[in-house]
């Protein structure tokens, strides 16, 4: 059997990435962007914001209308919007 090399993680530098997190309303969106922002902004990075809250207070699991969602853009450099 062929012995396997170990692979080289590969890094790529970006001065700018947006994420988006979405789910269910209760899933824990809002909880998990605002944790990544404030990490992101721990090691020095500039960053924006936008929380997408549910349209209804208790839409049914599974549809559009119980999307939550957030956005963070962070960077190495200034922000002026959030995406």
């Amino acid at each position: 059997m062929a012995e396997s090399k170990p692979i080289e993680p590969t890094f790529q530098d970006v001065e700018s990435t947006i994420i988006r997190f979405a789910g269910d309303s209760g899933d824990g969106m809002q909880l998990t962007g605002t944790q990544f922002s404030n990490t992101a902004a721990i090691f020095g990075n500039d960053i924006s914001t936008l929380p997408d809250y549910p349209a209804e207070i208790r839409a049914p699991a599974g549809t559009l209308a119980g999307v939550s969602g957030f956005q963070v853009n962070f960077s190495s450099r200034d922000i002026l919007t959030p995406g």
